[in-house]
Order: structure tokens, then C-alpha cells, then sequence
């Protein structure tokens, strides 16, 4: 799958969506990425447990007003900050390779990421399971299967 033309509406053109793999195209599903964008944190746990709030509060707006597009995005910035503080957790500074370039064995190199991770976890596999949200995904994928 390509990255989403950052040129389309996806609230005026919700059957021009595709789902992807994971957290892919977070950052170009517009208007989606200027609304959970500035509330995605994880800098420190206080950060995050609001950052947390504000992206479910936003899914279940999306829920309310039946936009699976939406909902699909609130759960993959979840998503990304269960997956981008996870990674801080296991790396030091986030870094996958040393100066030279060679892989670094991964480690408990940060107890507040992990927890931070803890949290968007629970929160995203709360979306996952939503109901409404399940079935509204299986809807869109029947409506946009080519």
C-alpha cells in the first residue's frame, strides 16, 4: 500500500481510505493528522496519560458521529504511541544502531517508557475491541474492496 494522498479529504472521501499495515500514513490522512497529531505525547508519563486521554476521548467523538476514518486514526496514533515508546523503552535514546551503524542488542533501557508503553497498549487494544469500531472496519472493507 502507498502512503495516503496527503491531497484528499478523508472526512469529505472516507471510501478513498485504505487501512494499512499498523500506524502507516499517521502523518498524511488529512484533516485526521491536524486534529490527533498536537495531542500525541510521549515524552513523560504525565504527558502521555493526557495525550492517552485526549486521543480516546477524540475516538470516541469519531465513534459518535460514525466516522470509521477517524476512528481507524485515533487507534493508530494509540498505535504509534504504544510502538515509539516501546522502542525508547528498549533503546537507549530511541536508537536502534551505534556510531558506526552496527545493531545495538535491545535492553530495559527505560522503566517510565515501558510504562508509558503499558499504557497506550491498554488503550489501543481497548479500540480494538470496541464493537462499533470492529464492525464499522469490517463495513469500510467491504465498501472499498477491489
Amino acid at each position: 500500500m502507498a502512503f495516503p494522498d496527503s491531497s484528499i479529504d478523508y472526512r469529505e472521501h472516507p471510501e478513498a481510505y485504505r487501512i494499512g499495515h499498523g500506524e502507516r500514513g499517521v502523518f498524511h490522512v488529512h484533516p485526521y493528522k491536524e486534529e490527533l497529531l498536537p495531542l500525541w505525547a510521549i515524552r513523560n508519563e504525565v504527558d502521555a496519560t493526557e495525550a492517552i486521554t485526549a486521543i480516546e476521548a477524540r475516538f470516541r467523538d469519531y465513534r459518535e458521529q460514525d466516522d470509521f476514518v477517524g476512528m481507524d486514526m485515533a487507534r493508530k496514533y494509540l498505535q504509534m504511541g504504544y510502538t515509539r515508546s516501546r522502542r525508547y523503552a528498549r533503546y537507549p535514546g530511541g536508537r536502534k544502531r551505534d556510531k558506526r551503524g552496527e545493531a545495538i542488542e535491545p535492553r530495559n533501557a527505560d522503566a517510565e517508557k515501558a510504562r508509558i508503553a503499558q499504557r497506550y497498549q491498554k488503550a489501543l487494544d481497548a479500540v480494538r475491541d470496541d464493537k462499533t469500531y470492529c464492525r464499522a472496519k469490517q463495513a469500510h472493507q467491504r465498501r472499498t474492496r477491489r
